[in-house]
This record gives structure tokens, sequence and C-alpha cells, in this order.
């Protein structure tokens, strides 16, 4: 198997943002520019994905079709696709979720992160929200997008085009609008200006705004399959065709995770340890109250890390619990997950996942999930799930 250093040799930044440079999805691609070339562009849309599904790439692309690729004169073309591979076309605006750190003191906006949101779509166009966030040093916050960013992109798009007749604003992550922001949004969306393009990006469009969502043109994307993240490893990345295999078949189609994993960058060999100590402490808690104190700590050591790291990591248990309970039930064709740390081994863990607590245990990272969400005590969170797991894993299967 190739070294790391093999790998990150043979790399090279490659920043798709272009229709003929981006992974897959060739129908969005066709109805897009299709759309674009006859004049049918919808003042506001929502393209909604999983993580690593390319909305991001495809998002920008579609901008620099709609500003750049309609001019006749070859000069102009140029000049314009040249800006938005600096991400400085000034008809294409972006607003992303932010929040305070050590250079912002208050009132944070997405202007505020220019300069390392262009340096973040450089090197990590794929990445998630907890990538974003680590960027900007705000991993122990939750980021927001909020009233007064609203009002910003209201000013910004109030003004004349400057080049291309077209003021496009792309909001990543919209499901992190607050209420607020999304109702100040929501008359510009009901009476959009001529020439004005909202392109709301979203991983869960339930979370936005139903008045929002109910104007807006929705595009889903679908998760990349595994021969597509397999060839764009071997064919960009130029590594060997078993190790994309394995990296293609562990990212279950999140080209973000397979190249975390490529890199071997991803949080998830960290959460494999927090998950590994907290499974095998809860098992041992039943009836040993010294074992009690070891959850009482995890908790505590998780508690520390910052609301969104918490998030991230039960989302990954929760992945991982319905992994093991599709391994106990024979459907290993659909286990994508492998375990590294500390000789954990899926398959014997996977007896004491079943019919009878996956529901339950599924539950009740889901709330843990929301409490912590809405600023509940993580401490107490964790231990009260911790509690709740040393029972369940002790259930009787039906």
């Amino acid at each position: 198997m190739e070294t790391v250093t093999a790998i990150r040799q043979s790399c090279f930044i490659f920043t798709p943002m272009f229709f003929d440079e981006i992974l897959g999805h060739q129908h969005l691609k066709q109805h897009l520019k299709h759309t674009a070339k006859m004049g049918r562009i919808p003042h506001a849309q929502l393209f909604v994905g999983p993580e690593g599904s390319g909305v991001l790439p495809m998002a920008i692309a579609y901008a620099a079709y709609v500003l750049c690729e309609r001019k006749e004169d070859l000069g102009q073309k140029e000049a314009c696709r040249l800006k938005i591979t600096h991400f400085n076309h000034p008809d294409l605006h972006f607003v992303f979720p932010v929040n305070t750190n050590d250079r912002v003191k208050k009132n944070p906006l997405s202007n505020d992160f220019l300069e390392e949101w262009r340096a973040f779509l450089n090197e990590q166009i794929h990445g998630n929200l907890f990538d974003w966030y680590r960027k900007i040093g705000i991993e122990k916050k939750q980021g927001r997008i909020g009233v007064d960013e609203a009002k910003e992109i209201l000013a910004k798009l109030k003004l004349k085009s400057f080049e291309s007749g077209y003021k496009i604003m792309l909001i990543w992550m919209a499901e992190r609008l607050n209420p607020e922001a999304s109702n100040k949004l929501l008359k510009l969306i009901e009476e959009p200006q001529d020439n004005t393009l909202i392109l709301l990006l979203a991983e869960d469009e339930n979370q936005i705004l139903p008045t929002i969502r109910s104007r807006c043109q929705a595009i889903h994307f679908p998760a990349f399959t595994q021969t597509q993240i397999k060839n764009e490893l071997i064919n960009r990345f130029n590594i060997a065709e078993s190790l994309a295999t394995n990296i293609s078949h562990r990212s279950n189609g999140n080209i973000n995770k397979a190249l975390d994993l490529m890199n071997e960058d991803s949080e998830d060999l960290t959460f494999e340890r927090w998950f590994v100590y907290w499974v095998r402490a809860a098992f041992r808690a039943k009836g040993n109250k010294a074992v009690v104190n070891d959850l009482l700590g995890w908790s505590d050591e998780i508690a520390k890390t910052g609301r969104e790291t918490q998030k991230h990591f039960l989302q990954f248990c929760i992945q991982l619990f319905r992994q093991a309970m599709l391994w106990n039930y024979g459907v290993k064709d659909l286990v994508f997950m492998k375990m590294q740390y500390d000789n954990f081994q899926l398959e014997k863990f996977a007896a004491f996942v079943h019919e009878a607590n996956i529901l339950e245990i599924t539950k009740s990272l889901e709330d843990a999930i929301y409490h912590i969400e809405r600023n509940g005590n993580a401490k107490v969170i964790l231990t009260d799930l911790s509690l709740s797991l040393t029972r369940l894993l002790h259930s009787k299967a039906v």
C-alpha cells in the first residue's frame, strides 16, 4: 500500500469550478446549461445534497456559466473566468455561517472572512461545515447566518451589476439562516429584482423555513457512486487502484471524506478512539460503579471539545451503530466502515446491536444532538447518554 507521503507528493491542489471540471452529475450540468442558454434562469434556486456530493463546486460552476460563458467577446470571457478562479468576481457574492473568533470580536459577517473563504475554496472546495469552522477557528462554537447578514445581502443585491448583467448571491449551508434572517430574505425571494440569482445550498432542506423553501426551485444531488470516487482518485491523484477501491468503499459516496481518508486527515480517526473507549466502558459499567467513573471522565473530555465537534461525533456514532446492525443481519455489502483503533472488531461488536435496541440507541443519540445544538449542558447530556447506552447494550435480541 502506498505511504501517505507518496500520496501527498503525487497530489496537487485542484479546485473544480467550471462544468467541464466537475465530477459526475452530467444530467444536472446539462439541465443547468440548457436553462441558462435559453434564458430561463429561476431567480431563487435551492441546491440540496448530502455532504461531499459536489453541491458547492456545481453552484460555482453554474454561477461562472451565467456570468461568463454567454459573453461573445473571447477576451471578456477569459477575463471573467479568471476572476471566478480567484473568487473575486464583483457580481458573485458569498454568504456562509460565521461566528466571532480571535480576530473578529463582534458582529461577524461573511465579508469579515472572505480571505479565509477563498483559501478554503482553493484547499477544500468539497469541505464540510466542520472543516470550515476549523479554518476560521470556531470549531467550539456554532456558526450562523443572522439578521445583520441578511441586511448585507439586501444591500448588495440592490446595487447594479458591475460587468455581467446578473448579480448572484450564493448562500452556503442555508439551513444556518436563523428565523429573523430568513424572514428578512423572504420578501426578496418573493419579489426579486431583475437579473438577480439567489442560490441556496443545503444538506438538509427541512431545516430551511418552509415559506422560503416553497419559493425556490429545488435541485437534488445524489451521492457519488463508488466507481466515480475510485476513478477520480486514480485519475486526479494517480494512486494505486487497490487503495482507491478501499477508500471509495469507506467514503460511502462522500468525496470530501474520500479525500480526507486519502490524506489521513479524517476526523473519523479521532472519533473511532472516542467511540471504542465509550462503548467498552459502557458495556463494562453494568453492575460496576468504578467503571461509571470512566464514563463520567469520558463525558467530561468530550464536553470540552465544543458543540460542533460533539454533534459531528454523535452523527458518526449513529452511522457506526447502523453499520453494526447491518453486519449483524448479514447485509455485509452495505457495510463500508472499517475500524482501525485498538483492534476493535466491528463484526464482534455487531452482535450487541439488534432490533431490540437500535431504534432506542438512535433516538438517544439524536436527542443528544438536539439538546447540544440548543446549548444544553454537554457534560450532563453525554453522561445521560452514556448511562442509557450501558442499559441498551445489554438488551437481549428478540
